[in-house]
């Protein structure tokens, strides 16, 4: 698979600007098909098209399929069988542009039906362009300044596209990125908005690369104060991923409390007792926590801080505990707290742009590529094309 990056900055000076809008006007020309799987695991689906559509399978043979016709794709344990055709795989092809159905949610593109040992797997398959005013009108506000939007754009832009090449070069993936918070949240054309569509549009094939190659533009919600080096989050170093004051004060989870019971606790975290407390073993420069001793009356146990974010349900690592004493007592006499107070800051694992950090920095007047050069240190705002591909 070949692309061709071209540096944005360098096209927009010195007498590129001509040749920048002769690659804008060929680009509707361009096309990058994503494969997002939007259901696994499901014994049946229903399926449909808003325009007519055929459905195939991998034998070739195929149906016609009204607009709004209902289809039932059911899971035989070793194929997928829909309206009297059958096979490892199904794929759903609206005429016209039309969109296609699976349950209650509408998506552009196709649909391929596959079935797997889990059952079934349902993927859209859609053109970046189209995949992205989805997920950015889910990821941020669609009120937002269109500033903060445009930098979502191509941050989601670069994230997909770097995942893409990266699963497609692992042998036997069957997609690029799924449809939830572990990927990117894609829930279909219904959370498209006129300002989401604007963003893409605005950024259209704009994408972040790093020594002449796409980066994964990870982002979060809110760093509290400061975002984080990779290494502190992902064991390893990443050269654009570097912490950086944020600007993310105006976030809800700028500042966080939670309280939670002795018996709470030992529910989440079982098999060392009642816990007493715990101590930081190791933590980032910026105060998240790394590893944490959780200490019970019945040993104890130590902990990543992402093993310890799940377990308690937090919104970050970027915390600290104190204890809550009341008349309890363990058989020692030891006095034993009844609950403890996790005080935080910030909503996500805080790589990357700050999406709240990003809003606050278009209230305050600064372009979507200044705010990406903030929270990506040495990028490049490039445009690419899949020539070749």
């Amino acid at each position: 698979m070949v692309y061709l990056v071209f540096l944005w900055r360098s096209l927009t000076c010195a007498g590129g600007l001509s040749m920048l809008m002769t690659l804008l006007l060929s680009s509707a020309a361009w096309a990058i098909e994503l494969r997002v799987a939007i259901l696994e695991g499901a014994r049946q689906v229903t399926i449909s098209s808003s325009t007519p559509a055929q459905l195939r399978d991998d034998a070739g043979r195929a149906i016609a399929v009204s607009p709004q016709q209902s289809v039932a794709a059911v899971f035989t344990g070793s194929s997928v069988q829909a309206a009297g055709i059958q096979g490892r795989q199904l794929l759903l092809e609206p005429r016209d542009t039309g969109l296609v159905r699976v349950g209650d949610r509408w998506y552009r593109g196709r649909l391929q039906i596959l079935s797997t040992s889990r059952g079934l797997l349902v993927i859209n398959l859609v053109d970046l362009e189209d995949y992205l005013p989805s997920v950015v009108g889910k990821e941020m506000y669609p009120s937002w300044p269109q500033e903060a939007l445009k930098a979502q754009a191509v941050a989601s832009r670069s994230f997909a596209l770097f995942r893409r090449d990266r699963e497609r070069r692992r042998p036997g993936t069957l997609y690029d990125v799924g449809a939830t918070v572990t990927h990117q949240v894609y829930p279909g054309v219904s959370s498209e908005t006129a300002s989401t569509l604007a963003a893409v549009a605005a950024t259209r094939h704009q994408v972040l690369t790093y020594g002449g190659q796409v980066i994964e533009a990870v982002f979060h919600a809110a760093s509290g104060g400061h975002t984080e080096d990779s290494e502190y989050v992902w064991q390893k170093p990443v050269p654009y991923l570097r912490g950086t004051p944020d600007f993310d004060q105006v976030s809800p989870n700028f500042q966080w409390t939670v309280r939670l019971t002795a018996a709470q606790l030992r529910q989440r975290i079982p098999g060392i007792g009642t816990i007493v407390g715990f101590r930081p073993l190791q933590t980032s420069p910026q105060g998240r926590i790394i590893s944490m001793q959780v200490v019970g009356t019945a040993g104890s146990r130590t902990i990543s801080g992402n093993e310890l974010r799940r377990a308690l349900g937090l919104r970050s690592t970027l915390l600290t505990v104190a204890p809550e004493y009341g008349n309890v007592a363990s058989q020692a006499g030891q006095s034993v707290p009844v609950a403890f107070t996790i005080t935080g800051r910030g909503h996500g694992h805080g790589l990357g742009m700050s999406q709240w950090g990003a809003y606050g920095m278009a209230l305050q007047g600064y372009t979507y590529d200044q705010i990406l050069g903030h929270y990506y240190q040495g990028v490049t705002l490039s445009e690419i094309s899949n020539a070749g591909r």
